[in-house]
C-alpha cells in the first residue's frame, strides 16, 4: 500500500484520509456495486468480530486501512464512496473532515478509483470555492494505496510464461507511475505504499503439499525491487515535494510464517473460512472459523494479521518501511 500524510496530535484532529487500492482495503465500497457477479463480502460469517456483522470488508473484522486510521486517531477507516456519492453535501463534508475511501475488491489502482477522488475533489473545490484551499488540505492529508496482489498475479505466474510475467510486472509498474503522478497533480503530497502473495492459500491449494508458488513469489519480489527504484530515483524527485513510505509486506509475511506463534497464529497456510483443501475452494465463510490463522479466506488476512501489518508499517522496525514509517510521514507533514 502507499500513503500520502499527515496526521493526528494532541491537538488537532488528523487530517483527512483518503484510501485507493483493492479487496485488502475495502470497507464495502462493492456492496454497492451492481450485478450479480461483483465479489462482495456483504455475507456470514464476514464480520463476525465487528460484531457479527458483515460490512463488506474481506476480513472477520477490520482490515488493514482500519487499523492505521486507528493510528491515525480515528475508529475506523473513513466511509466507501459508493455510500456517500448520492449525496454530494453527505461526500463533501465526509471528504473534508475524515476523508473517503475509494477501494473495492478485484480493483486494484485502477482509473475508475482515481476518477472517483478527482470527482470529489471538484466538489470540494465547488462547496468550498477556492481551489487553492483544498489544495493545501490534500497536501497534508493521507493517501494509503494498496497495491497488494490477488487472483490477476496468481493467473499470470501459473501460466509460468516468463515473458507474460515481465509484461505484467511493467505493466504495474507503468500503472503504479501513473496514479502517483495523477494524485500529485490533484494535490497528493506524501505517500505511504503497503506480499509472500505466493503463499496465500488461493496460491498454495494448487502446489504440491500446500507448499508456497515461488514462481508468484519471485514476481511480488521483482515488483517490490522495481517499485522501490521508480520511487527513489524517478518519482520523488520529479515531484517536488512528494514524500513516501514504502512497506515492506514481503518481508513482513517472511516473518508471519517463519515464527508463527511468535504472533499469535497457529496457521498460516489454510483459511478460517470456506472448504476443501486448506479450506481455500470458496470465500464462503463458517461458523466454526478460526481466528488464530493469518489468513481469513483465500486471498486475505485474519483482523489479527491486518492489526500486526498496520503496527509493523506505522512504528514498527524499519526493515517493514523504506524512506520512513507511517508515523514519520505524518509528522512530517503537521
Amino acid at each position: 500500500m502507499d500513503v500520502l500524510g499527515a496526521v493526528a496530535s494532541s491537538v488537532l484532529p488528523p487530517p483527512p484520509m483518503y484510501v485507493l487500492g483493492d479487496s485488502t482495503m475495502d470497507v464495502g465500497n462493492n456492496n454497492f456495486l451492481p450485478g450479480p457477479f461483483v465479489p462482495r463480502a456483504n455475507m456470514p460469517y464476514y464480520g463476525i468480530d465487528f460484531p457479527s456483522v458483515p460490512t463488506g470488508r474481506y476480513s472477520n473484522s477490520f482490515n488493514i486501512a482500519d487499523f492505521i486510521a486507528k493510528s491515525m486517531g480515528f475508529l475506523s477507516s473513513p466511509p466507501p464512496y459508493l455510500m456517500l456519492a448520492p449525496s454530494t453535501g453527505l461526500l463533501v463534508s465526509t471528504a473534508l473532515e475524515s476523508g473517503v475511501n475509494y477501494a473495492s475488491g478485484g480493483s486494484g489502482i485502477l482509473d475508475i478509483t482515481v476518477q472517483y477522488f478527482n470527482d470529489t475533489r471538484a466538489k470540494m473545490v465547488a462547496a468550498v470555492g477556492s481551489a487553492a484551499a483544498v489544495d493545501a488540505l490534500l497536501a497534508r492529508s493521507m493517501f494509503l494505496i494498496s497495491k497488494s496482489g490477488s487472483e490477476r498475479p496468481l493467473r499470470v505466474a501459473a501460466a509460468q510464461q516468463q515473458s507474460d510475467a515481465a509484461a505484467f510486472l511493467a505493466y504495474l509498474i507503468s500503472n503504479y507511475s501513473a496514479t502517483i503522478t495523477e494524485l500529485y497533480a490533484m494535490g497528493a503530497r506524501n505517500v505511504i505504499n503497503s506480499g509472500l502473495i505466493g503463499c496465500v492459500p488461493a496460491a498454495r491449494e494448487f502446489q504440491p503439499l500446500g507448499a508456497c508458488a515461488e514462481g508468484v513469489n519471485l514476481l511480488a519480489a521483482g515488483f517490490n525491487v522495481t517499485l522501490r527504484s521508480l520511487l527513489a530515483t524517478d518519482l520523488a524527485p520529479r515531484l517536488p515535494g512528494l514524500v513516501y513510505s514504502l512497506t515492506d509486506s514481503f518481508v513482513l509475511m517472511k516473518d508471519f510464517f517463519a515464527d508463527p506463534p511468535a504472533s499469535g497464529f497457529t496457521d498460516i497456510a489454510s483459511t478460517c473460512c470456506g472448504d476443501g483443501f486448506l479450506l481455500a475452494q470458496t470465500l464462503q465463510c463458517l461458523p466454526t472459523s478460526k481466528l488464530s490463522h493469518v489468513f481469513w479466506d483465500p486471498y486475505h488476512f485474519s483482523q489479527q494479521a491486518c492489526f500486526l501489518t498496520a503496527q509493523a508499517f506505522y512504528n514498527g522496525p524499519t526493515k517493514y518501511t523504506k524512506s520512513i514509517n507511517f508515523m514519520q510521514l505524518a509528522q512530517s507533514s503537521t
